[in-house]
């Protein structure tokens, strides 16, 4: 009698199992169902326009040619996509444009160069492999070669107004040589000997002639997709406030010809610390500044209520060049 009531109640409980079983399979089957549902209502990709005409510092770009024009929707894809570090670059370009575009404009290069530094580092200071460093990416030889201070105690590859001026002479430089900013730009990538060689073997004078390794051979395009997404930003998905930007840090400057045993005891005779004067001044790349030979250096120091995020929102007023074309926020559905 045990062993038959055993029998049954085993049967009951394998029973009792193999329904819990069968309904937690159908429970799972209808949550993957719904969702896939919600996957397919919720997740929406469009293919960003790619403009009609374009011009990089002036001069046309032939988008009548298919291999042209799909290179360039390439690169605006990856930027319309790239959503991190596209946000980044809108929030960095409000504090370093400023700084960037008038020596530009001193020095005769057109405006679209700026976007060129954005290509090269995002407008960070950022270390390559190659061993280029900096806001506009020079190796030690080229940014010696353009009077840039490069050594264990001084790396000017981080001063961005000197940066600038010497990526200004080296585009010039490069424009007596091929009388073309497109292939200037290019040759800020590729080298002005290595383009060159390029356009001798290939026997065409065009950027968009040449057969290139793939790093160049993007690169303009690269730079015409990022000033096509920075300059008509609604168009392509990015609503920033104005209190995302980044603002200028208000500084006063001091001037130095001396050396200076530590750099630490320095900052703070200024009234800040050392994190402070390496955030200001990056440029800096050790705890002295031997200086020999009496040269002046301009240190950043913040002005009052210069490290207050609140403080500098309400100093620095943003420049309504951004988002010219943006949409309120109540009108974004």
């Amino acid at each position: 009698m045990l062993n038959k009531t055993s029998y049954y109640l085993g049967g009951a409980v394998l029973l009792l199992i193999c329904a819990i079983s069968i309904c937690a399979t159908v429970a799972l089957k209808n949550q993957d169902k719904e969702y896939q549902t919600l996957f397919t209502r919720y997740t929406k990709v469009f293919a960003p326009e790619i403009p009609e005409k374009a011009y990089f510092a002036g001069e046309a770009v032939p988008l009548d040619l298919y291999y042209v024009r799909e290179a360039f929707d390439r690169e605006i894809m990856a930027n319309t996509f790239m959503h991190s570090m596209t946000t980044m670059m809108f929030k960095r370009a409000n504090r370093w444009f400023p700084v960037i575009e008038p020596i530009l404009k001193k020095n005769g290069i057109p405006e679209d160069f700026k976007f060129l530094a954005i290509a090269e580092s995002n407008l960070a200071n950022a270390v390559s492999p190659a061993g280029a460093e900096g806001y506009w990416q020079f190796i030690k030889t080229t940014g010696h070669k353009y009077g840039l201070e490069i050594n264990g105690h001084v790396d000017e590859r981080y001063n961005m107004e000197k940066a600038t001026q010497a990526a200004c002479d080296y585009l010039k430089d490069a424009y007596t040589d091929f009388k073309s900013w497109t292939l200037v730009a290019a040759s800020y990538n590729r080298g002005v000997n290595g383009l060159q060689r390029a356009l001798d073997s290939q026997k065409v004078n065009s950027y968009y002639d040449l057969y290139l390794n793939e790093e160049t051979s993007r690169y303009v395009y690269r730079i015409m997709a990022i000033r096509e997404v920075y300059n008509h930003p609604a168009k392509f998905g990015f609503y920033l406030r104005e209190q995302d930007f980044y603002p200028q840090v208000p500084v006063r400057h001091v001037m130095i010809d001396s050396s200076i045993g530590s750099l630490s005891d320095f900052a703070r005779t200024l009234g800040v610390n050392y994190r402070i004067l390496r955030e200001l001044n990056p440029w800096i790349q050790d705890y002295s500044l031997p200086n020999r030979s009496g040269k002046s250096y301009i240190f950043k120091i913040p002005t009052d209520g210069g490290l207050s995020y609140e403080t500098l929102k309400k100093k620095v007023p943003k420049r309504d060049t951004f988002f010219h074309d943006t949409l309120k926020i109540s009108e974004i559905h």
